[in-house]
């Protein structure tokens, strides 16, 4: 396979990114890339598609198969298995009313150092970052920051959690009151809380980092 399209899938696994996924994300239908790498239709990469991949991805266009192609294995490639790639998705987490999410399909990367990730524990396949939307997780979230997501499957405990009900995505701050219920706590104390049945929450995970403007 011709280091290109190595390259590609090495960096697809890595993150935890379906090719599929990667196919819309650049407008194409979902099976553009895999045809790309395991088929070699195209031949090479549209510049337009190669630069929207490698700026996903944190690297350099040369590495997808732009000018000054280099090997996967060079020292270029391995330094920059020293940042993580996690996948901003199109979806908002309201701190208020609601908010409906879009598809989930990533269109932007935050890079994390991976020594920092691994530090925490986080596994960087099960993280995303969603943007937060509304008031009633103020001043804890405030609208427009950026939260990470880890979605890693484990008991239910206590803490910031991003929670759906129905279609409709939330921020919370999720607690325990009996079995088979929790209860959706706003850090505004405008907003009352929620109690809600587990069988009409989806709980999706937990919310360990954010980001946003002062």
């Amino acid at each position: 396979m011709p280091d290109a399209r190595k390259r590609l899938l090495e960096l697809a696994d890595g993150q935890g990114v379906s090719l599929a996924a990667l196919s819309q994300m650049i407008g194409r239908n979902p099976s553009y890339l895999q045809q790309y790498i395991r088929k070699g239709s195209p031949r090479k990469l549209d510049e337009k598609d190669r630069a929207t991949l490698a700026g996903f991805f944190g690297v350099g266009e040369s590495e997808l198969g732009g000018p000054g192609e280099i090997s996967a294995d060079s020292p270029s490639a391995r330094r920059q298995g020293a940042w993580v790639a996690v996948p901003r998705l199109a979806l908002d987490a309201s701190a208020g009313p609601g908010a409906f999410g879009a598809e989930e399909l990533p269109f932007d990367a935050f890079r994390f150092s991976a020594r920092w990730l691994r530090e925490q524990g986080f596994d960087p396949a099960m993280l995303s970052v969603i943007a937060v939307s509304g008031d009633s997780m103020e001043p804890l979230l405030r609208d427009g920051d950026e939260i990470l997501v880890d979605r890693t499957p484990r008991p239910l405990r206590d803490g910031v959690h991003v929670v759906r009900l129905g279609e409709a995505l939330h921020v919370k701050r999720v607690q325990q009151v009996r079995p088979g219920a929790i209860k959706l706590i706003s850090a505004n104390e405008a907003y009352l809380p929620v109690e809600v049945g587990l069988p009409d929450v989806d709980v999706i995970g937990r919310v360990v980092w954010k980001g946003g403007r002062l």
